[in-house]
């Protein structure tokens, strides 16, 4: 599979000034801006830059960025899943996982998180892929934001619909291991329906391994 990647743009107007959201960009474009020090959500500032200049040169890899003038404030990544997850058991090559989206808290609020999902579905390329996002509670940052866990649930799932994500059943152990946990899933208009049945089973994989059990496979 070719990934093809063509780079978008659009402008956010805030109180704090216009927030320019583009890509997917490669890691020499990247290296262009600073990275802002309160992204810090998965790992310190430095180390996070430095694992997002990665992904941005995978082939698969999409990193879609919130910037001012010099310095990156937001940013979303796409990816395979890791291959120690569930979601990559099949090697699906057109399953690709939205892997961390990040605000500084100073933009909380201005639909930047919206922005970066609505600027990653502007290229066409995205409709051969299915997008998944995991959910889980125990990421989210309910104290910073003072909501509760249902409330955080809610304006997430307003923010993933700007990218055309909604959540889908599962029986992954982790996801239902809480009911404000989910699974969210966007398919491409170009996703050809074998893969689509392929992921109906990954996202069942407990009932599909005990039927082939049951049925002596």
């Amino acid at each position: 599979m070719n990934h093809t990647k063509t780079c978008h743009k659009m402008t956010r107007d805030t109180a704090r000034g216009i927030i320019t959201i583009e890509g997917p960009l490669a890691s020499t474009e990247l290296k262009q801006y600073q990275f802002h020090e309160d992204l810090t959500a998965f790992r310190p500032a430095k180390k996070q830059f430095a694992a997002i200049l990665d992904i941005a040169d995978f082939p698969e890899g999409r990193l879609i960025i919130a910037r001012t003038s010099d310095t990156i404030i937001g940013y979303v990544t796409y990816l395979h899943p890791d291959p120690l997850e569930r979601w990559s058991e099949f090697n699906m090559d057109d399953l690709i996982e939205l892997g961390a989206i990040e605000v500084i808290p100073q933009y909380r609020g201005a639909k930047i998180a919206s922005g970066l999902l609505e600027v990653s579905m502007m290229d066409d390329y995205m409709e051969n892929y299915i997008v998944i996002s995991t959910e889980y509670y125990w990421h989210w940052d309910l104290n910073g934001t003072k909501l509760s866990v249902w409330q955080y649930r809610s304006v997430m799932e307003k923010m993933m619909a700007a990218g055309g994500l909604s959540p889908a059943p599962t029986d992954d152990p982790e996801i239902i291991s809480h009911p404000a946990n989910c699974l969210m899933v966007r398919i491409g208009e170009n996703v050809p329906e074998e893969s689509i049945k392929q992921f109906d089973t990954l996202r069942f994989l407990q009932r599909h391994h005990y039927r082939n059990m049951r049925e002596g496979f």
